[in-house]
C-alpha cells in the first residue's frame, strides 16, 4: 500500500510545480475557460416571456413598418423599357419583322442561316408537337428525358468530331454551368477581358482566380501565364492541385472579333491549360461545314477541352449544348446547374435543331453565303461617315459605333437610338447593344448591333446599308450643327 501511495504523491508534487512554473497569462486564461464552463453548466436556459406586446402593439408596429422594395425602382423612361414597349413584334422574326405597325427587313435578330423561315424545320416541329406535346415538365435526371434529347446529344457530337455532346435548355446557362462544373476555389482561370456576360456569371459562380488579359492580346496573355508559371514553381506543392483554364470565345459577341485560336493552342500545351472554347456565334458560321472556328483555322477539334455554343443563333432553336471528350461532358450530367434543375428543353424545339442540322448537313454551301453577305455588309457600314464598325469581316454580328464619340455615354447612347428609330421608320430594323453596365467587367463603348443572316439578298444588303448611311448623315450633321440640342427637338 505504501509503495502505490509513494509514486502518486510524487506525481502530485510535479504537477503542483508545472503549475507553478507556467506562465501567468496561461493560468488566468485556463481560471476563465473553468469558471465559463461551470456557468453554463448551471444557467438556466432562456425562455422568453408567452406574451411580450400586446396586440395593439403589434398592430402599431405592423402599421409603421415599411418593407424594403425587393428590386430598385426603375424610372419609366428607362431606354430599355422604352425600347420593349416600342420594338413588339407581331408574327415570325424571319428576314422581315412586322414591327411598329410596319414591315422592316430585319437586321437585328440571331437568324445567321435563315431557318425560322424553313419549311422543313417548322415541318419537325409540327410533327413532334403531336406526338410529345408543348413542354417536358421536368429537368433531364427526372423523367425530362425523352429520345430526341439523346438523338440531338448523339447528332451534335457526330456533328463536330467529338466522343459526347450535352443539351442544355437555355442557351446563356450552358457556359455560365459549364465553367463552375470544372473550376472551383482554388483553380485559376484565364480569361479574355471581352468575353460575353454568360462567361462572366460562369466565372463568378466558379469562385476561381480569374485573370483577365487583354483583349486578343496574346503578349498579355503570356505575361499573365508566366507569373503563374513562376508561382506554381515556387510552391509545387499547391501547383500540384490548382487546375489552370483559358475561356475565350470562337466571335466575340461584344465586338464581332475573332480569337487566335492556333496560339491558343500553343500556349495549350507549353503552359499546361485546359481550353474552353464559347462558339455561339461562331458554330454555324465559320468553316467549310459550319463547324466552327477550329474548322476555320484547320485546327484539330481533340485539341479543345471543351465547347460550347447556343442553338439559338445559327440554328435557330432553343437552349445550348457542350462538346468534348466522353469522360469531360458525362460529367456535366451531375455538376452542371443548369442541366440538372431546369426543365429539359421541349421536344418540339429539339427537334426543330436536329432539322436544322439535317439542313446544314445537305447545303453546306449556305456557310460560304453567309459569309459572303458578313462582308458585303462590313464593307458597306465601314462607309458610312462619322461612323466605323468593329469585328471581322465575316463576323455575323456588327458593331457600328460613334467615330468621334463624347464624353457622356447617355448623350451617345441617345445618338444611336435615334438612329435605330430613324431606321425602322424607313423600314430596316436594327437594334442597340444592351448591357448591365454597372454588372459588366468591361463595358463596350455604344453600339447598333447589326445581324446578318444567308437570306439577304444583294438588293437587301444594299438598302440596309443605304438606309443607315443616309440616317447617319441627317442624324450626325444635325446634331454637329446644333451643338448637340438635337436630342431634345427629335425627342419632343
Amino acid at each position: 500500500m505504501i509503495m502505490a501511495i509513494i509514486p502518486a504523491t510524487y506525481n502530485m508534487y510535479e504537477m503542483f510545480q508545472a503549475v507553478l512554473q507556467a506562465p501567468a497569462y496561461h493560468l488566468i486564461f485556463e481560471a476563465l475557460l473553468i469558471v465559463w464552463i461551470i456557468k453554463l453548466i448551471f444557467s438556466k436556459s432562456y425562455s422568453p416571456a408567452k406574451e411580450i406586446l400586446t396586440e395593439k402593439e403589434k398592430d402599431e408596429l405592423i402599421a409603421e413598418w415599411t418593407p424594403e422594395p425587393l428590386v430598385p425602382d426603375t424610372p419609366p423612361d428607362h431606354p430599355v423599357l422604352l425600347a420593349m414597349e416600342r420594338n413588339i413584334i407581331h408574327g415570325r422574326a424571319g428576314k422581315y419583322v412586322n414591327i411598329r405597325s410596319h414591315e422592316c427587313l430585319n437586321m437585328a435578330t440571331f437568324n445567321f442561316l435563315g431557318l425560322v423561315n424553313d419549311k422543313s424545320v417548322e415541318d419537325a416541329v409540327v410533327v413532334a408537337l403531336k406526338k410529345y406535346g408543348v413542354g417536358s415538365c421536368g429537368p433531364r435526371g427526372f423523367y425530362g428525358t425523352m429520345d430526341v434529347h439523346l438523338e440531338l446529344e448523339e447528332r451534335l457530337a457526330k456533328y463536330m468530331g467529338c466522343e459526347e455532346a450535352i443539351v442544355y435548355s437555355y442557351g446563356f446557362a450552358t457556359i455560365a454551368s459549364a465553367i463552375p462544373a470544372y473550376s472551383k476555389r482554388g483553380d485559376v482561370i484565364f480569361c479574355d477581358e471581352g468575353v460575353c456576360f454568360a462567361i462572366q456569371k460562369g466565372l463568378v459562380a466558379s469562385r476561381s482566380k480569374i485573370c483577365y488579359f487583354k483583349h486578343n492580346d496574346m503578349q498579355d496573355l503570356e505575361r499573365l501565364l508566366k507569373i503563374q508559371q513562376d508561382d506554381d514553381r515556387k510552391n509545387p506543392r499547391k501547383a500540384k492541385v490548382t487546375r489552370r483554364f483559358l475561356v475565350v470565345e470562337g466571335i466575340y459577341a461584344k465586338s464581332g472579333s475573332i480569337c487566335p485560336l492556333p496560339k491558343l493552342i500553343e500556349f495549350k500545351y507549353k503552359y499546361k491549360v485546359r481550353i474552353f472554347l464559347e462558339e455561339s456565334f461562331s458554330f454555324g458560321v465559320l468553316g467549310a461545314t459550319g463547324k466552327g472556328i477550329s474548322e476555320h483555322f484547320n485546327v484539330p477539334v481533340s485539341d479543345i477541352d471543351l465547347i460550347a455554343a447556343s442553338l439559338e443563333t445559327a440554328i435557330s432553336s432553343m437552349g445550348g449544348f457542350c462538346c468534348g471528350k466522353k469522360y469531360v461532358v458525362d460529367h456535366q450530367r451531375l455538376s452542371g446547374q443548369g442541366y440538372c434543375f431546369s426543365a429539359s428543353a421541349p421536344p418540339m424545339t429539339v427537334s426543330a435543331a436536329i432539322q436544322a442540322l439535317n439542313v446544314m448537313e445537305e447545303k453546306p454551301e449556305m456557310f460560304e453565303r453567309l459569309r459572303e453577305n458578313c462582308r458585303k455588309v462590313h464593307k458597306g457600314l465601314s462607309q458610312i461617315p462619322g461612323m466605323k464598325v468593329d469585328g471581322v469581316s465575316v463576323s455575323p454580328i456588327k458593331h457600328l459605333r460613334l467615330l468621334d464619340p463624347s464624353p457622356e455615354r447617355d448623350l451617345d447612347n441617345h445618338t444611336l437610338q435615334l438612329i435605330v428609330d430613324k431606321a425602322i421608320d424607313r423600314g430596316v430594323a436594327f437594334t442597340m447593344a444592351r448591357y448591365l453596365e454597372k454588372e459588366e467587367h468591361k463595358l463596350p463603348p455604344p453600339s447598333i448591333r447589326v445581324s446578318v443572316n444567308s437570306k439577304l439578298s444583294d438588293e437587301e444588303i444594299q438598302k440596309a446599308v443605304s438606309v443607315l448611311t443616309s440616317v447617319c448623315k441627317a442624324v450626325l450633321n444635325t446634331s454637329y450643327s446644333n451643338g448637340g440640342d438635337w436630342y431634345v427637338k427629335e425627342s419632343h
